[in-house]
C-alpha cells in the first residue's frame, strides 16, 4: 500500500493496535477503551525492509504523529475514529484512521490525501476544520476539529422536529458554510443531519467536507454506512444518476430535504427500495411541508419546493440566493432554543458569531436601524403614495393599462392578476421598465415566480399521472381482448375435437350394417 507520493510499505497490511494513552482527564482515560476495540499488529513502518524479512513484533500504538490517542469514539465507513490530544498545540482532535480495506486501494489513498488537503483550506466558523493528514506506523489518518456535541440526526430523533426559527437558524449556518466551500470549488455531496454537528454551545458545524466525496467516488455503498438515514434519502436525482458529474446545486437539494426533515420530522421522499425511492424523486411528488406542520409559513414552503426541484435549473442558482431568501423571511432564531448552555452561541445571517451569557434566558435587544435601512423604509413609505402607470396582460390574455399605487400592484401580483411580464412607469419617468427592476415590487415578483414553478410542477405531475392512467386503461382493454381471443380459440379447438370424435362415431355407426352383411362371406373365405 502506498500513500500519496510515498513508497510501498511492506507492513501496511499488518494489523495495528490502537490504545488510549495515560492522561489526566478522567472522563477520557485509557480505561475508556474496551478490550474488544483493540487491534493487534506491528508499528514498524517497514521502510527499507525486504519481502523476506521477518515480521516485526506486535506493538501497541498510542501515538500517531503529533496526536496522542485517548479513546475510541466510533467507527464509520472510512474506519475508526479516536479522540486524541495534539501535543504541540495542546488541543483535542478527532482522528479518522483509514480502514485496512480502503488503505489497500492506492487510488483511494491518493484521493484521500488530496481531498483532506483541500478540506484543510476551508476556514469557516460553521465547517469542521482539518488540522493534519499524515501517515504513521503504516497508518493513514486525518486529524480534525473535535466537536463536543451531537449531530442533528440525534436532535431530530430526540425532539421529533425543530421549531421554524431553530430549523431556519441551522439551515442558514449550513448554507453559509457551503457557500464558502463552493467558492473554493468544493462540493460536499453528502449533506444530511448526520453530517451536521452541534457543539455543546449550539455552534453549527458541517462535517465531512471532501471525505464524503472521496468515499463516494470509490464505493457509493460507503456513504450509506453509519447511523441514521442513509445518503439516498437526501441525494439529488442527478447525483443518483451520475455522481461524478454534479455541481453545487446538488448540495442545495440535499439541504432542502434536510430543512424539510427539520421542520416536519419526516422525509419528503420514501420508498421500499433504493430504486423506488429514486423513482419517487424523479417524479418530484411529495407532501407539502405545511401539510405536516401548519406553523410553516407559505413563503418558507415555497423556498423548500424550489430547493428540491427535480431539475437543477429550477433550483436556486447558488447558496447566495438561498441565504438571501431565507434571511428575508425574518424567521431565524438568534440562538437554538433546545441548547441549554449558559454561554450558547448567538448568530444570525450576515452577522458575526458571538457569545451571549444570558442568551438562554432573555431575548436580544432590538438592533438599531442603519442609515441604509432607514432610507429604504422612507422610500417604501413614499412609494405607497406614488401612482404608477402599469401595463400588463389580463386574465383573458389581452394587454391592459391602469394607474395604481404600490400596495394595489402588490395585491394584484399576489392575486395572480399581474405577473413578471408587466411594465411600470413612475411619475416623471420617460419610459416603462420591467416591474421586477423596481425594488418595491422585487420581493412580490420573486415570490410569484416561486409559486408559478410550484404550480407548474403540480400540473406536470397531473399530466404525467393522466398519461399513466390512460396507459393503464389501454393495458386493461388489450388484456380483455387477448383473454377473449384466447377463450374463443379454446372453444373453437374444443368444437373441432368434438366434431372429429362425433364424425368417428358416426362413421363406425354407418359401417356396422355393412360389416354384418359381409360376415358370412368372410367366414366362407376363411373356411376355404
Amino acid at each position: 500500500m502506498s500513500s500519496a507520493g510515498t513508497p510501498q510499505d511492506p507492513t501496511a497490511d499488518s494489523e495495528k493496535t490502537f490504545i488510549a494513552s495515560d492522561v489526566s482527564d478522567g472522563a477520557m482515560a485509557a480505561t475508556n477503551i474496551a478490550p474488544d476495540t483493540v487491534l493487534t499488529g506491528s508499528t514498524d513502518a517497514g521502510e527499507g525492509t525486504g519481502k523476506g524479512s521477518s515480521p516485526a513484533a506486535p506493538q501497541r500504538i498510542s501515538q500517531l504523529g503529533d496526536f496522542r490517542l485517548i479513546r475510541k469514539l466510533g467507527e464509520g465507513g472510512m474506519g475508526e475514529v479516536f479522540l486524541a490530544h495534539q501535543d504541540s498545540l495542546d488541543r483535542k482532535a478527532a482522528i479518522k484512521v483509514l480502514s485496512k480495506k480502503l488503505a489497500g486501494k492506492d487510488d483511494f489513498v491518493k484521493r484521500f490525501y488530496r481531498e483532506a488537503r483541500a478540506m484543510a483550506k476551508i476556514d469557516h466558523p460553521n465547517a469542521v476544520r482539518v488540522y493534519a493528514v499524515d501517515q504513521d506506523h503504516g497508518v493513514h489518518f486525518v486529524a480534525m476539529e473535535f466537536i463536543d456535541g451531537k449531530s442533528m440526526q440525534h436532535w431530530i430523533e430526540t425532539l421529533g422536529r425543530l421549531s421554524v426559527g431553530d430549523a431556519v437558524h441551522v439551515t442558514l449556518r449550513c448554507a453559509e458554510a457551503l457557500q464558502h466551500a463552493h467558492a473554493m470549488n468544493m462540493v460536499h455531496r453528502d449533506i444530511k443531519p448526520d453530517n451536521i454537528m452541534l457543539t455543546a454551545r449550539g455552534q453549527v458545524k458541517v462535517a465531512d467536507f471532501g471525505l464524503a466525496k472521496a468515499i463516494d467516488d470509490e464505493d457509493n455503498s460507503l456513504t450509506q454506512s453509519g447511523t441514521g438515514l442513509g445518503t439516498p434519502y437526501y441525494m439529488a436525482p442527478e447525483q443518483a444518476r451520475n455522481a461524478k458529474h454534479v455541481d453545487g446545486r446538488c448540495d442545495i437539494y440535499a439541504l432542502g430535504v434536510t430543512l424539510y426533515h427539520f421542520l416536519t420530522g419526516k422525509l419528503p421522499f420514501t420508498g421500499n427500495t433504493t430504486v423506488e425511492l429514486i423513482m419517487n424523486k424523479e417524479q418530484g411528488k411529495f407532501p407539502p411541508a405545511r401539510k405536516a406542520n401548519p406553523e410553516i409559513p407559505e413563503k418558507l414552503d415555497l423556498i423548500i419546493d424550489k430547493m428540491v426541484a427535480v431539475s437543477p435549473e429550477q433550483r436556486f442558482k447558488d447558496f447566495g440566493e438561498v441565504i438571501r431568501y431565507l434571511a428575508m423571511l425574518g424567521l431565524e432564531s438568534p440562538s437554538l432554543s433546545f441548547i441549554q448552555a449558559p454561554d450558547k452561541v448567538v448568530a444570525t445571517a450576515n452577522t458575526a458569531t458571538v457569545k451571549s451569557p444570558a442568551a438562554a434566558t432573555r431575548s436580544l435587544p432590538a438592533v438599531p436601524k442603519s442609515s441604509a435601512e432607514d432610507a429604504a423604509q422612507q422610500k417604501q413609505a413614499a412609494a405607497k403614495e406614488i401612482t404608477y402607470a402599469i401595463q400588463f396582460i389580463d386574465a383573458q390574455g389581452k394587454p391592459s393599462a391602469a394607474k395604481m399605487t404600490a400596495p394595489a400592484i402588490i395585491k394584484g401580483i399576489k392575486a395572480g392578476i399581474i405577473d413578471q411580464r408587466a411594465k411600470v412607469k413612475k411619475p416623471g419617468a420617460t419610459s416603462a421598465i420591467p416591474i421586477a427592476q423596481l425594488p418595491e415590487f422585487e420581493d412580490a415578483i420573486q415570490a410569484l415566480i416561486v409559486r408559478q414553478e410550484a404550480e407548474k410542477k403540480g400540473r406536470d405531475m397531473k399530466s404525467l399521472y393522466a398519461q399513466i392512467d390512460r396507459q393503464e386503461r389501454w393495458r386493461k382493454f388489450t388484456r380483455k381482448i387477448r383473454a377473449a381471443l384466447s377463450g374463443a380459440l379454446g372453444w373453437v379447438s374444443l368444437l373441432i375435437w368434438l366434431g372429429l370424435i362425433a364424425g368417428a362415431i358416426y362413421g363406425v355407426y354407418l359401417l356396422l350394417p355393412l360389416l354384418r352383411q359381409n360376415i358370412p362371406f368372410l367366414e366362407k373365405l376363411g373356411g376355404s
